[in-house]
């Protein structure tokens, strides 16, 4: 597998042929103004949630590669209402069977409205199972004794977790996050976006790498191999 960052939460995994692109927040974000989002592939979209840091690009790049877009039922509504008709709906707890492989939907606190204020259903968080392996996004979520149940579903290859705090987790809690779902790889994200969610990013790695945890925080634009 490969994993590209692309800012804020936004981030493409490839597994076999199948590219995975997750809450494409890009263009409206100054950090992220060297990635042109016409150049992104995508087989697949997924939505953890509504808000629009989340899915500011994802009409457009769903237009451009005629991607399916996963997401919560009520999400699909706004989605269809904008041209997007390629869409699978799911629902916390659900499981599905997609051509990379399958997805199960897992609890998500967070809230969650579309960009145009509609009721955006429940926020959820993923775990993603590949012939290359699985792994765990969890969204924007607060810490939460759920993730307890993760091991049970999957043994992780990596997981990608909220360490900005304020809207989400902060360093602390993603690191007790990463014990519970038994993690000893994570991507951060949901960080430096905002003045609300800067964080100093020697201090995470080291608090991570103190609980046995690597923390990876690659540049935007950045793409990493993941060992099988």
């Amino acid at each position: 597998m490969r994993f590209t960052y692309y800012g804020h939460s936004a981030f493409l995994v490839e597994t076999g042929r199948h590219k995975l692109l997750f809450d494409p927040f890009i263009s409206p974000n100054p950090l992220a103004g060297q990635v042109d989002i016409d150049t992104i592939e995508a087989n697949f979209i997924l939505l953890s949630h509504g808000h629009s840091d989340h899915v500011a690009d994802v009409i457009s790049i769903a237009k451009r590669t005629g991607a399916k877009v996963i997401c919560a039922y009520e999400a699909m509504g706004w989605l269809n209402n904008q041209g997007i008709e390629n869409v699978h709906p799911m629902n916390t707890g659900g499981r599905f069977n997609f051509e990379f492989g399958s997805v199960k939907c897992t609890v998500a606190q967070h809230s969650s409205s579309m960009p145009d204020g509609s009721y955006g259903g429940n926020p959820m968080g993923f775990i993603v199972y590949t012939n290359d392996g699985n792994f765990y996004y969890s969204g924007d979520t607060a810490l939460t004794m759920d993730m307890q149940l993760v091991p049970g579903w999957a043994d992780l290859q990596f997981a990608v977790l909220p360490i900005g705090d304020n809207f989400t987790m902060g360093i602390a809690d993603a690191v007790t996050a990463a014990g519970m779902i038994k993690a000893t790889t994570v991507f951060g994200v949901h960080y430096d976006t905002f003045g609300y969610i800067v964080i100093d990013k020697a201090v995470a790695k080291k608090t991570f790498e103190a609980n046995g945890i690597a923390l990876l925080l690659p540049a935007i634009g950045e793409t990493v191999a993941i060992p099988a």
